[in-house]
């Protein structure tokens, strides 16, 4: 999925083509209830992000990594390679939450399906993609820029593990891991929240806290922006040109959290009010 594009562009033209089929086809039919899936998946989810959260925690404790500016690593080190797998995974949670998407359709929950949803989700599965695939190091025989052969796409544990090294082991990791690290955190409260709201109306008078994940998520962003503006302006081994995508788009999603944050909690109280 990260040695050539096509992968992830056939699932990026996948999901818009559900998203433009999947409400006209439910558009006569019933919805779907999805209750048991819906909470087996977010409480998975909910493993994962904190699988990976503890992963990021303990891989960059344990190489001692900078959370300001962490120098370049081209070895195949046991720490970097646990670091490369758990980059991975959080390349591929992003792909699985696309099913996110397909739930709102099948639950026929298309109000939910805006602008803001469709360009996060869809945005970082490239940005991730990206990531791992042009910033990326290590010492392997099986890079990015070479096609595997049949033989070492036999599903084997040690092909998928030099899969993963090869393609995925960050040189720049004070960007990624500090990304990763902080969004698995968030996702375990956002996919906790899910998963409890899935039980139904009972479990209502337990979800008051909604409105503090959304700053929750927004605070993610400031904090990424923040640690991405040092990074331009100190003397740091990680080129400019990522530093400014990944400020650009945290300033996208701090305008675009805002402006639902706004329309959903602060225009709301004050209709209240009136």
């Amino acid at each position: 999925m990260v040695y050539s594009p096509v992968p992830i562009s056939s699932i990026f033209l996948c999901y818009l083509l559900i998203i433009w089929l999947g409400p006209k086809l439910m558009k006569n039919r019933q919805p779907v209830n999805l209750k048991p899936i819906l909470i087996v998946y977010n409480f998975a989810m909910v493993c994962l992000s904190a699988y990976m959260f503890y992963e990021f925690t303990a891989s960059s404790w344990l190489a001692k990594y900078s959370l300001l500016c962490q120098p370049v690593d081209y070895s195949d080190s046991p720490q970097a390679t646990r670091m490369a797998r758990v980059c991975w995974w959080f390349y591929f949670s992003k792909v699985i939450e696309l099913s996110d998407t397909i739930f709102f359709i099948l639950r026929k929950k298309n109000s939910q399906l805006t602008f803001l949803h469709v360009y996060h989700h869809t945005t970082m599965i490239f940005n991730w993609w990206a990531g791992v695939k042009y910033v990326a190091g290590g010492q392997c025989e099986y890079t990015p820029t070479n096609k595997p052969s049949l033989r070492e796409k036999q599903f084997t544990r040690e092909n998928i593990l030099k899969g993963i090294i090869c393609n995925t082991l960050p040189v720049y990791p004070s960007t990624a891991f500090l990304i990763g690290l902080i969004n698995s955190l968030v996702h375990v409260v956002m996919y906790l929240y899910y998963g409890l709201a899935a039980f139904g109306p009972s479990m209502t008078k337990y979800l008051w806290w909604k409105r503090y994940l959304t700053s929750l998520q927004l605070l993610q962003f400031f904090i990424v922006t923040i640690h991405t503006t040092y990074n331009l302006f100190a003397d740091c081994d990680f080129p400019d040109s990522m530093n400014m995508a990944v400020f650009a788009y945290s300033l996208s999603l701090i305008a675009l959290f805002s402006n639902f944050y706004y329309k959903s909690y602060l225009t709301k109280t004050k209709t209240k009010e009136t």
